[in-house]
């Protein structure tokens, strides 16, 4: 090059450190539906409220937990519920002495921004999932213990968590930023006019102001930044941390797709759909559809097509700046289906377009070791990624051949049979 100067920039995902720039005082405390959850969920909700004195998030359908409440009127039950309910009855007494210091929110109705520091999950996958889309905006950092049953995205244990909460909120701890997907439909005839908020009735796309990001800091001075030409502004888009699917719905014939990138055509998709997905997603549904698996630090957007009608179409990896643009193929015999991290599932007619790119509000997750140990672990973990048995070396048989003595090998084989 003739400037010595033009060089690539590259960041080390180990440069993400969380950064409190004042304690954090909010913490939303999440729970998937499960009764096995509600000993956790107590016993931490307990230990933040008496010990860390922090101001406790629950969603206001937790209140109405049967398990969590005294005033139900048992005899109206089943009688597994009613013995349920008795094993219960010591996590209920604790619970019922914090439920006047909690403070709760609805999905839908209240808005979280600006409002929660910090987050902690207790479920799977799903779990993590839900607190994303809660915040369509910035994200706070997000504490994801395991308690489901995949939890590739849920690193830390609930055995010691006193000890992992409180070097969290010392700030000892390192950060994947987890890049999500700004995704609007636009409806044929309708001048920039998408059609979420119609379809669902604004549940989950709920206006808020833009949130400062008080808590990442980059060791190259950049905050809450990103080098992609987006705006989350738009109060009519939703963000997606896996994935979004175009798929034929209940229709026997193929999907017929047309994929344009910044405005130019590159293909058409003739199968059973195509999943756009964050490098988070690359281990979900893109997987299982063929695509490569790609570390959530990387910035790229994943394109697999699924079931194609072709033996040369290959999922590929586009870069994180550009814009997606789907639509119907004009000649294609039928409509198709779109939904959202597996939720929002809507129509997709003729003349319709959905527009996907990176949005500038990732999900911070933090991590229980480092960004690498933690994402290899939940490969070899959750996917048992290239498990094999070993293949025994060739010392002996390397000698044997050696010798050059017929003799010999005849043992070797025979001590092969014996081997079998």
């Amino acid at each position: 090059m003739k400037n010595s100067a033009m060089v690539m920039q590259i960041q080390d995902p180990a440069s993400q450190r969380l950064t409190w720039y004042k304690p954090p005082l909010t913490v939303l405390v999440i729970k998937k539906k499960d009764s096995q959850v509600l000993p956790p969920f107590v016993q931490l909700v307990e230990w933040l409220v008496q010990e860390k004195h922090m101001v406790v998030w629950v969603e206001s359908a937790v209140l109405e937990d049967k398990l969590l409440r005294d005033d139900v009127k048992l005899e109206q039950e089943s009688s597994k519920f009613q013995k349920v309910h008795a094993q219960y009855a010591g996590v209920r007494a604790r619970f019922l002495h914090l439920r006047e210091k909690l403070v709760t929110f609805k999905d839908g109705r209240d808005d979280l921004t600006d409002r929660i520091d910090f987050i902690v999950c207790l479920g799977g996958d799903g779990t993590l999932l839900y607190a994303s889309q809660l915040f369509q905006q910035s994200v706070p950092p997000v504490m994801a213990f395991y308690l489901g049953s995949l939890g590739f995205l849920t690193p830390f244990q609930c055995d010691n968590f006193q000890e992992q909460v409180t070097n969290v909120l010392e700030g000892h701890a390192a950060l994947t930023l987890r890049s999500r997907l700004r995704c609007s439909i636009h409806r044929k005839g309708e001048r920039r006019k998408e059609s979420l908020l119609h379809s669902v009735g604004g549940n989950l796309l709920i206006p808020g102001f833009h949130r400062q990001l008080n808590y990442v800091e980059l060791n190259n001075g950049q905050t809450g930044k990103a080098g992609c030409n987006n705006n989350n502004g738009h109060n009519n888009s939703i963000l997606v941390l896996n994935e979004v699917v175009i798929n034929r719905g209940p229709s026997p014939y193929l999907s017929n797709i047309d994929i344009f990138l910044d405005g130019k055509y590159i293909t058409s998709v003739q199968g059973d759909g195509l999943i756009v997905s964050t490098p988070t997603g690359s281990t979900a549904y893109a997987a299982a559809a063929g695509a490569s698996m790609i570390h959530p630090s990387v910035p790229a957007i994943l394109v697999t097509p699924i079931c194609p009608h072709s033996l040369s179409f290959r999922p590929i990896v586009v870069p994180a700046g550009v814009e997606l643009k789907i639509s119907i193929s004009p000649d294609s015999r039928n409509t198709s289906r779109v939904s959202f991290d597996g939720r929002n599932d809507q129509e997709l007619n003729h003349g319709d377009s959905l527009r996907v790119t990176t949005s500038i509000y990732p999900v911070p997750s933090i991590c229980s070791q480092d960004q690498i140990s933690d994402w290899f672990d939940s490969l070899a973990e959750g996917l048992h990624w290239n498990v094999r048995k070993r293949q025994k070396c060739l010392d002996e048989l390397s000698d044997l051949t050696a010798s050059g003595s017929e003799d010999t090998l005849d043992e070797f084989d025979n001590l092969q049979i014996y081997d079998a």
